[in-house]
C-alpha cells in the first residue's frame, strides 16, 4: 500500500505499509540500502507493458467497514448530531456512512476537491474558526474528521474547540481497557496518573511506537498505542461487545473517533467534560514552518547546555529536570512543561506545553517560539 499523508503537497513524500502493518525503522534502513546499492547503480526496473495491477480497493473498503461496525452496539449514537468535515479525506464518505449507521443524525461540512494537508496535532486557526461556525450553525455535538489519507483523526467538541489528540488516545485506551498504554514522551503527562494501565513512552513517530508495543506485549494483555496526533495503534487482539477485536498495528481513525463518541454517548456528557472528569493538565502544541533542520540543529545544540536552557527558559521560572528523549522537553519547578523538537518529516520546530490552564499553555508556546525564532534570525540568546 502506498499512500500520502497531512504534510503539505509541496513536500509530501511517499509512505509505505506492508502487509502486516507499518515498517518499522528496519524496514526504512533496508530500503534505502536496497536503493543505494541496486537501482542507483542499475537503475529502476521498468515496468513491462500490459501489466495489469490488482485492484482491491472493494475489498480493503468492505474490511475496514466491517471492522468499524463491530466498535460499538447497534444505535449505541442515537440523539447526537455529528458534523464530518470532509474537505479531502479519503474517508469522508464513510465516515458519515458509519456514524449514521450508529444512529448519529449527520450533517456534511467543508467538502472540497483541493488536497488540504490537515495537521491534526498542530490545527490551524483558520480551520478552529471554521469548526467553531460549524458548531454553532448546525447546534453539533461534535465534529469529527481525519487527515487525508485517514490515519489520523481529528475531533472537536460541541463548542469547536479541538480535542487533543493524546487525549483522543487515552479515550480509546480506556474505551478497549487496555492494560499496557505506548505514547511518546510529547502525549499529556498527566495520562501516566490515570489509574487501570501501564504507561510506555517512547520517542515520536509510529515506528518507535511500534517498537514500544512489541516490547510490552505478552499473552493476554491488551497494547495500546497512540500518538499526539491522535493515530491509534492496536498491538493485541481484545474482546469488544462479545466479540474479538483483532490487532491493528498501524494508524486507525475510525476506531479513536468511535471509542471517544461512544464514551461521550454512554457517559451522557459533553465532550468538552471529558478532560475535566480526567484532572489533566491543559496542553498546546504549535509549530515553527518553514525552520531548516539546520536552525533546528543549531538551537538543539545551544539549549544542551543547562545555562543556556535556563537562560533561554528564564521568563518562565527555574528549570527543574530536562528529558531528551527526543528534543527537549523541561519541566520547570513550577510544573509546567515545555518541549522543543525538530520534525522528524518537515522542516518545521515544534513545541508543546502544559500547565494549569489553557491560556497560560497557549501563550507559554507563542512565547517559546517566538525566542527559538529570534535566536535563529540573529544566531544569538535574545532574552
Amino acid at each position: 500500500m502506498v499512500t500520502g499523508s497531512h504534510i503539505p503537497a509541496d513536500r509530501n513524500g511517499i509512505k509505505f505499509y506492508g502487509r502486516d502493518g507499518e515498517i518499522n525503522k528496519v524496514d526504512e534502513a533496508a530500503i534505502t540500502q536496497y536503493v543505494a546499492e541496486r537501482i542507483n547503480v542499475h537503475g529502476p526496473r521498468p515496468i513491462a507493458v500490459g501489466t495489469v495491477w490488482p485492484i482491491r480497493q472493494g475489498q480493503a473498503v468492505a474490511a475496514y467497514r466491517e471492522r468499524a461496525d463491530s466498535l460499538l452496539e447497534a444505535n449505541s449514537l442515537s440523539g447526537m448530531r455529528l458534523g464530518v468535515y470532509q474537505h479531502s479525506s479519503v474517508a469522508a464518505e464513510l465516515l458519515m456512512e458509519v456514524l449514521q449507521s450508529f444512529g448519529a443524525s449527520m450533517v456534511a461540512v467543508g467538502k472540497t476537491g483541493t488536497f488540504v494537508p490537515v495537521d491534526t496535532e498542530a490545527v490551524d486557526p483558520v480551520t478552529i474558526a471554521r469548526l467553531k461556525g460549524w458548531t454553532r450553525e448546525f447546534d453539533l455535538d461534535a465534529i469529527v474528521s481525519t487527515d487525508a489519507d485517514a490515519d489520523r483523526p481529528l475531533v472537536a467538541d460541541e463548542n469547536g474547540d479541538v480535542f487533543r489528540g493524546d487525549l483522543i488516545g487515552l479515550a480509546t485506551a480506556l474505551f478497549l481497557k487496555a492494560d499496557t498504554v505506548v505514547t511518546p514522551v510529547t502525549s499529556n503527562s498527566g495520562i501516566t496518573n490515570v489509574s487501570g494501565f501501564e504507561v510506555v513512552r517512547t520517542k515520536v513517530g509510529s515506528p518507535f511506537v511500534l517498537e514500544g508495543m512489541e516490547a510490552a506485549y505478552s499473552a493476554g494483555k491488551i497494547v495500546v498505542g497512540f500518538e499526539a496526533n491522535g493515530g491509534v495503534l492496536l498491538g493485541s487482539d481484545c474482546p469488544l461487545n462479545g466479540k474479538t477485536l483483532p490487532a491493528l498495528p498501524t494508524r486507525d481513525a475510525l476506531l479513536p473517533i468511535l471509542a471517544v463518541l461512544g464514551t461521550v454517548a454512554s457517559k451522557k456528557t459533553p465532550l468538552s467534560r471529558l478532560r475535566e472528569m480526567w484532572k489533566l493538565p491543559f496542553c498546546a502544541s504549535e509549530r515553527l514552518e518553514n525552520f531548516s533542520p539546520e536552525n533546528s540543529r543549531k538551537l538543539m545544540r545551544q539549549l544542551a547546555s543547562r545555562d543556556s536552557l535556563q537562560q533561554f527558559l528564564a521568563p518562565f521560572g527555574t528549570v527543574a529536570e530536562v528529558d531528551d528523549t527526543d528534543g527537549i522537553r523541561t519541566r520547570m519547578h513550577t510544573g509546567e512543561i515545555i518541549h522543543l523538537r525538530p520534525s522528524g518529516n518537515a522542516p518545521e520546530l515544534r513545541c508543546y506545553t502544559e500547565a494549569a490552564d489553557c491560556n497560560r499553555a497557549t501563550a507559554i508556546v507563542a512565547l517559546t517560539l517566538e525566542k527559538a525564532l529570534a535566536t535563529a534570525s540573529t544566531g544569538t540568546e535574545v532574552i
